[in-house]
This record gives C-alpha cells, sequence and structure tokens, in this order.
C-alpha cells in the first residue's frame, strides 16, 4: 500500500470515494465546494492507494479555517469496502498523515439523535472509532447540535438586567474569555487549559472565532446596570450558517439565570437580521446550558461524536 497525501490531479478519483454509511462525510458537493473555499485543500486529503492499481482503498479529509495554517479536525474517513480490516488500514493512514502534520487534530462525526439504537450508525462507527483510537485519538465526547428555528419559537425580549456593548477591542474580550474559562463546564476550554496558559488560552479562543465567517462587529460584552461585567456573548456563522458562537458567564455572577440573558440576546440579534435558523452545540455533560437551549426553544436536531488525543500527549 502506498500512503501520501493527495494532488489536484487525484480529483476525479477522490470524488469516486462514496461513503454508503449513515454518518457525516466528506460527499461530492461538499469536497468540491470546501476545496473552491479553502476548508480543505490537497495536501490535507491523505489516500492509501494500491501499488498495483493505483486505486484509491482509504481515504481522510481534514477541514480547517480558510487560510488556517493547520488542519483543525479529521472530517471524513473512507476504506474502500472490499478492504479486509477496514480499521488497520483506517489507523495507519491516519498515523502516517499524523506524522506528516506533527499533530492529531480531532475526528468529528455528525450523526441523528438516538444512533445507538440504529445498527447501522453503530456499526459505521465502530471500526472508524477503534482505528482513530490506535491512531492516538482516545477523548471521547458528545455534543448535543440544537436549532432556533423562526415561527416555531419565540424571539426573546431585550435582557432588562443587561447591558450588551460592542468593543473593537480584541484585548477586552481577551480578558473577558479569561475570566468566564474559570470553573468552565466546557469540555475543550478545560483540555487546553490543562496544556495552556490561561492568557494563551483566551487569546487562541478570540483568535479561532475571529477566523469563523460571522462578523467581528457583532460581539458583545454583557455589564449589569452597575457597569460591572457579566459575561461574553458571541453571534456567529460557520459553513451551515448562523450559529450561537460563543457565550460564558464570568464566575462570581453565575447560577442567577445570566445564561438566559446572553444566549437570548444572540438570539435576539440573528432574528432581528432576518435569521430564520440559528444553530448550537454544547456537550451532553454541560446540563445548564442543555436547559438553557431548551428554555430558549432550541431542539436537538443531530449529535457531533468528538475524538481527541488525550490531554499531553503528543505525536
Amino acid at each position: 500500500m502506498r500512503f501520501r497525501s493527495a494532488r489536484r490531479d487525484d480529483l476525479d478519483r477522490l470524488l469516486g470515494c462514496a461513503v454508503d454509511e449513515p454518518i457525516s462525510w466528506a460527499h461530492p458537493d461538499r469536497l468540491l465546494t470546501f476545496l473552491d473555499t479553502g476548508s480543505y485543500r490537497y495536501d490535507r486529503i491523505w489516500l492509501a492507494e494500491d501499488e498495483h492499481t493505483g486505486e484509491i482503498m482509504a481515504r481522510a479529509v481534514w477541514w480547517s479555517f480558510p487560510g488556517d495554517d493547520r488542519p483543525l479536525t479529521l472530517d471524513c474517513l473512507y476504506v474502500h469496502p472490499s478492504v479486509p480490516g477496514r480499521r488497520a488500514l483506517a489507523a495507519e493512514l491516519l498515523r502516517r498523515a499524523h506524522e506528516a502534520y506533527g499533530t492529531a487534530p480531532e475526528y468529528h462525526v455528525f450523526v441523528t439523535p438516538g444512533w445507538r439504537d440504529d445498527p447501522g450508525t453503530r456499526a459505521a462507527i465502530a471500526w472508524r472509532w477503534e482505528a482513530a483510537g490506535e491512531a492516538g485519538l482516545t477523548e471521547e465526547l458528545e455534543r448535543l447540535r440544537y436549532a432556533w428555528t423562526g415561527g416555531e419559537a419565540p424571539v426573546p425580549e431585550p435582557s432588562r438586567r443587561l447591558v450588551f456593548r460592542a468593543d473593537d477591542d480584541d484585548e477586552a474580550f481577551v480578558a473577558a474569555f479569561r475570566r468566564v474559562a474559570e470553573g468552565t463546564l466546557d469540555f475543550h476550554t478545560r483540555q487546553a487549559l490543562a496544556v495552556m496558559d490561561p492568557e494563551e488560552q483566551a487569546r487562541a479562543d478570540v483568535r479561532d472565532y475571529k477566523s469563523m465567517r460571522g462578523d467581528r462587529s457583532w460581539w458583545r460584552l454583557a455589564y449589569d446596570h452597575g457597569g460591572d461585567l457579566v459575561g461574553v456573548a458571541l453571534p456567529s456563522a460557520n459553513d451551515a450558517g448562523p450559529v450561537v458562537g460563543y457565550l460564558g458567564v464570568v464566575p462570581e455572577r453565575r447560577g442567577q439565570g445570566y445564561v438566559d440573558d446572553l444566549l437570548g440576546e444572540i438570539t435576539r440579534f440573528h432574528a432581528g437580521r432576518g435569521v430564520r435558523r440559528i444553530a448550537a452545540d454544547t456537550d451532553v455533560g454541560n446540563a445548564p446550558m442543555r436547559r438553557a437551549f431548551e428554555r430558549a426553544g432550541y431542539r436537538v436536531f443531530a449529535v457531533r461524536l468528538v475524538l481527541s488525543p488525550a490531554t499531553g500527549t503528543s505525536v
């Protein structure tokens, strides 16, 4: 077997790699669109080829923000159905790519709610999870995907106890992100803080949210009427449309229902732009955020399964 990153002249064969299992994958339309926007790049698509026939026997596709210098997430893992032991070939392909990248990006798979009750979905996930684990992605996380739909859920009224202000100074958001991260229930933030300085982690968050498709001018800091910071509310957007980018309450103001005010402001902001659907994610284990989404009329429409390296490990 020959392992390598893809080239432009591989495109026709890349488009022929089809996943017929009930999970998310880089289908032809997505592949072409994201290659055009820069979210996919040929050097971030890895192949395992039959040395004799040149046929693609396995394909792995990584996603990133356009222009980013690092692959962020594994978006698709395909192995030809004729391959005996698909897990072993997939694991080797991932290991080769991780060595080339010098890092092991997370693997994200999107499935429908109740996926554990579907034998086809469980089987599709099983060999991929085993392969990813052998390649160093051993931390498992399940995130719920919510959506607010105009006409089905009400537009929240403006908060009476908070004042929301735009601020074009990134340092103000770095300071706010750092405070909000203290004691957070968010898995990824806790994982980052285990290996990064809090200031560095906050700056990385600000950088990543600025890379999203949402406008930087949408970001808001939330203050009480005495002028004290209460939290952060970031309406944003990704490739699929408007999202609840980020929200958080500073530690000393938690437990007072401010999460509803922040989520309400983000929802109201998007709705005021004429948006009819807003998507959002939160960890299964983040019960306060889940309850806030449900109170605001957001409903679960999908599940995001995430595999990542154990904290502190290296390629």
